[in-house]
């Protein structure tokens, strides 16, 4: 993986500011610091700022795990091409399917699972999170919240900083919406950055990309990487100063 902060992707950078690029990002861990509770996270305003700015310059989309709602009210007041919620699954287009099973599942594991300590049941209706964050036995109650899946039928599980994601298998993920997303703005390039499990989809988004990963990881489609969330801003703050209006 290449850093993409060093000198040496400084012209990569300024190619994307050049070309017709779409530039997307997740939300937790990426746009916002990973909290204790996600209720509680948000934006520096700096990273709000410059967001904004790269957004009235270029197509920028967010596309996270949260339910859309969710996303909208952190955004504080930024305005992006789109956000995209529960992995890829949600746009503005109200969803009319799946909120039955899903309703099914998260009864199913409440049902398996009994009473973990330090573990709650998110529930984002084309979705479900089971958080274990606070729990004093992450491997353990892993291992349990995992097999508890196991009675489920035609879903996707995977993990994520301390959750167990559970999805329809045939849900658009981060990769597809990516694509529709490039599509739909006449994108030449995509720019992407997250930091888990569930951005190895976009990531491995085909043609013109550029990758990009919070945390250097041996094993992940991502070419480039930041060291930490707060190069966000730095990131973001080289994007706007590249840019030059067309001649």
């Amino acid at each position: 993986m290449q850093y993409l902060l060093s000198a040496a992707s400084r012209t990569i950078l300024t190619q994307l500011t050049r070309e017709r690029t779409l530039f997307a990002f997740d939300f937790d861990g990426t746009l916002a610091p990973i909290v204790e509770h996600p209720n509680k996270a948000k934006m520096r305003i700096r990273t709000r700022n410059l967001l904004g700015r790269l957004a009235a310059l270029h197509p920028c989309v967010i596309v996270s795990g949260r339910a859309r709602a969710d996303v909208l009210e952190k955004l504080g007041g930024a305005k992006v091409s789109r956000v995209i919620g529960n992995h890829g699954a949600e746009t503005e287009v109200a969803p009319t399917k799946g909120l039955s099973r899903v309703a099914e599942w998260k009864a199913t594991l409440k049902r398996e699972m009994g009473s973990m300590a330090g573990v709650w049941l998110e529930d984002k209706r084309l979705s479900l999170a089971v958080h274990y964050r606070h729990s004093t036995s992450k491997a353990k109650v892993r291992r349990q919240i995992l097999a508890a899946t196991q009675s489920l039928k035609r879903v996707r599980v995977f993990g994520g900083k301390d959750v167990v994601n559970i999805v329809s298998y045939r849900a658009n993920h981060k990769g597809h919406a990516l694509a529709t997303e490039r599509n739909r703005l006449a994108c030449n390039w995509v720019l992407y950055v997250g930091d888990d499990q569930n951005d190895e989809d976009a990531f491995a988004l085909d043609g013109k990309t550029v990758p990009v990963r919070i945390g250097r990881k041996k094993h992940s489609h991502a070419r480039y990487y930041l060291k930490t969330q707060a190069e966000i801003d730095q990131l973001l703050d080289l994007l706007v100063g590249a840019w030059k209006p067309a001649v």
